[in-house]
């Protein structure tokens, strides 16, 4: 099946999409150098050009994934199975192999994941196939108190179901050590792994679906699911969510059709031939001190990279169902985890380098450093254009009055494209209009959506910018727990973690009225995240405003139209009171 998309077919898609986006780039960097004309170009100027161009790809990428989720939408009956042929496996096939569920948990409160890996076993079960599949609870917990607690629900787990909890004494090597430690006592028992973390949530029917795509596909070594956010309670994550799930649909199905065999892998909700992934993908741990020596923090991509060396097939499922995820409730718990991922993506300056990397197994590497490495080109960006504003002679202009808008314009596109393309896709379709509470809750949603984006994107990048400065100096890396459940953040701990972002946009907002009006209010799409960085945290973390939004269905997702039983019963945080209406 899968040979049949190999081959000159996946080459010249390859092939056209890099010729696209190279020219997409070029244009873009063109049209940024056209609009600084007024004065002449110098020095400055020239910079500005040289940090946009390093800012343009992320862009032009999302673009034009979206641009190919369109047209596959509208050119063909079933977009899915144009672009993942496997993804439509015999749903009557007997399962021949046995699989592990793996979750991996540390520092985290057990209650979610036990009540959740009860309900995929119990359901796995009921399905008639519970006998080729056994859970593991992989602890690297080093909290006595939550390490007791895990210990008391394994027990009482294990006690009508196939679980085994297994706890690390040391957090060695960190998740993928987890996994290695898993694969060396007990991997050769089984056929396939799946892979979950602590707030994963997947349906019986959707491990089921991998299971039977990984037996009808003997070369595949990772196939990942699509995974979407789960309705909460919390207007942070109700309104990032929303975002999310339009982005990833268009951006992944858009993608699938020119990665074909090279895909992603996310390090979750996935499943795993555990044979090869055993054999070829332990990372090695860097020589040198951390940051970027030591143990791996951001293990997924490598292990794909690795898998792909070996010859074996990274594949996504493109298609929502079944595979859902808990996202941070908070900007201050979002910006935490982001900073994690930024911190384990750096290391992959010392891996890209590999020998034996496919093209795209090295594109992905550079994609996910990309994008934390955008951060401080926008950052230094905008501050150059602050400082150019506030040294221009009196009714001087740094852009051209026709296409400064332009270009700002084309930048918008192309940074919510993804977006764009899935709102267009649900509201040419009534099922889905339906599904995401109709045409005018859904276009609400998607304007408060798209504010909210406009205030989170330079609050992120800031302190992305900032982390990469002092990375040079720190010398620990870890995995720490996170804060899942829904709280208010009461106002000292916004400042106390957002001054430097109110900061910024005061001194930026000094800058450009010293020059006029009109500079100022075009510079509020880049401030004003900036200096309502606190508030921002403080209201979207408002239990009350979040509780209203779910009774409102303000960013509805179709799991609040319809609640699937899954999640139904995964817990109060999955569907919040009065979403459904």
């Amino acid at each position: 099946m899968a040979s049949t998309e190999t081959g000159f077919v996946i080459t010249r898609r390859r092939r056209l999409y890099a010729a696209a986006a190279a020219a997409t780039t070029l244009l873009l960097i063109g049209l940024m150098a056209l609009a600084l004309r007024p004065g002449g170009i110098d020095g400055a100027d020239l910079a500005i050009v040289l940090l946009f161009a390093l800012t343009a790809p992320w862009g032009v990428i999302g673009f034009w994934n979206s641009a190919i989720f369109l047209w596959l939408r509208l050119r063909t009956a079933d977009a899915v199975a144009a672009v993942a042929p496997f993804a439509r496996p015999d749903p009557q096939r007997p399962l021949a192999g046995r699989t592990a569920l793996l979750v991996c948990v540390r520092n985290e409160d057990p209650a979610g994941t036990f009540r959740n890996l009860d309900r995929l076993m119990s359901g796995l079960l009921r399905a008639g196939w519970g006998g080729h599949f056994h859970a593991f609870v992989l602890s690297d917990t080093d909290r006595p108190e939550v390490a007791q607690a895990e210990e008391a629900e394994a027990a009482a787990l294990a006690a009508r179901l196939p679980v085994t909890y297994r706890r690390r004494t040391a957090n060695e090597g960190f998740k993928a050590g987890n996994i290695r430690d898993f694969c060396l006592r007990w991997g050769d028992g089984y056929d396939f792994m799946v892979t979950l973390d602590t707030d994963s949530v997947m349906a019986p029917d959707a491990i089921l679906r991998l299971v039977r795509i990984m037996e009808e596909n003997p070369r595949f070594g990772i196939v990942q699911t699509l995974v979407t956010g789960m309705p909460s309670a919390s207007l942070f994550a109700r309104l990032f969510q929303f975002g999310m799930r339009l982005g990833m649909r268009s951006y992944t199905l858009g993608a699938s059709a020119w990665q074909a065999d090279c895909g992603p892998y996310w390090g979750h909700n996935a499943i795993i031939r555990v044979a090869p992934f055993t054999r070829h993908c332990h990372i090695p741990r860097l020589s040198g001190r951390p940051p970027f020596g030591g143990d791996v923090l951001s293990h997924d991509q490598i292990e794909a990279a690795l898998m792909r060396r070996a010859g074996w097939e990274v594949r996504v499922l493109p298609e929502e169902g079944g595979s859902w995820e808990a996202n941070p409730p908070t900007l201050i718990e979002f910006v935490r985890r982001d900073l994690r991922w930024c911190l384990g993506n750096m290391q992959y300056v010392r891996l890209v380098g590999l020998p034996g990397l496919l093209p795209g197994s090295r594109f992905h590497l550079w994609l996910a450093m990309l994008m934390f490495f955008g951060a401080p080109a926008w950052t230094a960006m905008l501050a150059l254009l602050a400082w150019r504003t506030a040294t221009l002679p009196e009714g001087a202009a740094i852009f051209d009055p026709v296409v400064g808008p332009v270009l700002l314009a084309v930048v918008i596109l192309f940074v919510f494209a993804p977006k764009f393309a899935s709102a267009v896709d649900v509201l040419a379709d009534a099922d889905q209009r339906r599904s995401f509470g109709g045409a005018p809750r859904f276009l609400a949603g998607f304007a408060a959506e798209f504010l909210f984006s406009l205030l989170l994107f330079p609050i992120t990048t800031l302190a992305h910018t900032l982390y990469m400065l002092a990375l040079p100096f720190r010398r620990r890396a870890g995995w720490t727990g996170q804060v899942r459940d829904d709280h208010a953040v009461p106002w000292p701990v916004a400042l106390r973690t957002l001054w430097r972002q109110t900061l910024a946009g005061a001194a930026g907002t000094a800058a450009f009225l010293s020059t006029s009006w009109e500079a100022w209010a075009w510079a509020q799409l880049g401030l004003a995240g900036l200096l309502l960085a606190a508030p921002f945290a403080v209201v979207t973390s408002l239990p009350e405003l979040g509780r209203w939004a779910a009774r409102v269905g303000l960013c509805r997702l179709p799991e609040e139209t319809a609640p699937p039983p899954d999640l139904l019963t995964a817990g109060p945080a999955a569907l919040p009171p009065g979403a459904p209406g």
